[in-house]
């Protein structure tokens, strides 16, 4: 691949153009808001002028409503040989462009991909070269698409260090309907409970709460595109979260009652209900994607200031020990907190007792 031109300049498209031009790629940029093309042109992403001629990939980053009318008009524009999207639906986009009425030898230059990474942030300015690292990139040809367009999907996700991962496009909306959408309306739904609390209540808020609630965060305008291309999957999904939510509070009233096989019942109903989400959480992968591991976790007081976690990082490094993943647990109301380090069980006593004699306190 020696040229592209990518349609839609927010935080996915800007990041591909970013990950593309590091690797020698002549990009050009194009957006509905051409400010926001320059921005990510000024960001080193590409150029905002148009190409001389077709490209040899053109990469549509536009809301999944508008991906079909955008890669429309380019193929019928010419403007390239290869045609992808990056929308997070791609069942829809392809039934969309069958409809709009593209012949056979048209549709098999489309390849409809989605990159499985993002940030609560949107726009070029939140973009990064590295932003689909070492992350899932499902790509969803079928048996009529080109080889060659197939052959520069795959070139894209090497040059921005993602995984291919190949999926029907049915079976992938099913899937993030189940990994993404739904528990961005769960994490919603739970962050809305906040909205007109008590102060004294949310003072408390710890980390599990900041776990929950972070991707509630996200651009609501964004999420409106996306659910509203992927309706029947993640209604599907709520119906049976409903349904959970239903027996989780028929046992929570049992807990209740006077009689004590009531509250029995309702104990059994709880233990059942949290038995089952632990059933599923160790399922969810692992660093780099492999099997997920148990790791033990070191919690280090530190104070809020520059350097803290620079010196922390540098003393286990001293000491031999691989951080394995990292938290941070902001005290409420003080300027300190506890940085929770994940490592090997073997390695935790080796860290614990070096953090130790370079002076640093250790939670127990």
């Amino acid at each position: 691949m020696r040229t592209a031109l990518v349609l839609g300049t927010g935080l996915i498209g800007t990041s591909a153009a970013l990950a593309l031009a590091q690797r020698g790629v002549t990009v050009h940029l194009a957006d509905h808001d051409p400010g926001q093309a320059r921005t990510a042109a000024a960001l080193g992403a590409g150029t905002d002028e148009a190409p001389e001629g077709p490209v040899d990939l053109v990469l549509v980053a536009a809301p999944p409503a508008h991906v079909a009318p955008v890669l429309a008009d380019a193929m019928r524009r010419g403007l390239g040989y290869g045609y992808l999207d990056v929308a997070s639906v791609k069942g829809g986009p392809r039934r969309a462009l069958e409809a709009l009425g593209l012949g056979e030898e048209l549709l098999a230059r489309y390849l409809g991909t989605h990159p499985m990474s993002g940030r609560e942030k949107s726009g070029p300015l939140a973009a990064t070269g590295d932003l689909f690292e070492g992350r899932p990139w499902v790509l969803t040809p079928t048996r009529d698409t080109d080889t060659e367009v197939l052959n520069l999907a795959l070139e894209l996700v090497s040059h921005c260090r993602a995984v291919p991962v190949v999926m029907d496009a049915d079976a992938h909306d099913r899937a993030v309907a189940l990994v993404s959408h739904m528990p961005h309306l769960v994490s919603s739904m739970v962050a809305a409970r906040l909205q007109h609390a008590e102060e004294s209540a949310v003072r408390l808020s710890g980390q599990g709460i900041r776990d929950v609630t972070r991707i509630a965060a996200s651009d609501p305008r964004m999420w409106i595109d996306i659910l509203s291309a992927n309706p029947g999957p993640v209604a599907d999904l709520l119906t049976d979260v409903a349904a959970d939510l239903d027996e989780t509070v028929r046992a929570l009233r049992a807990l209740q009652s006077s009689d004590d096989s009531k509250r029995r019942e309702g104990a059994e109903g709880i233990e059942t209900m949290l038995r089952r989400g632990n059933a599923g959480q160790v399922r969810v992968p692992g660093k780099h994607g492999s099997a997920p591991r148990v790791y033990e976790v070191v919690a280090v007081l530190i104070d809020d200031q520059p350097g803290q976690l620079a010196r922390i990082f540098a003393d286990a490094g001293a000491a031999g020990v691989n951080i394995e993943d990292v938290r941070i647990e902001h005290a409420t109301g003080q300027q300190a907190g506890h940085v929770q380090l994940m490592v090997e069980p073997s390695r935790a006593p080796v860290l614990t007792a070096a953090l130790r004699e370079r002076g640093w306190a250790i939670r127990q």
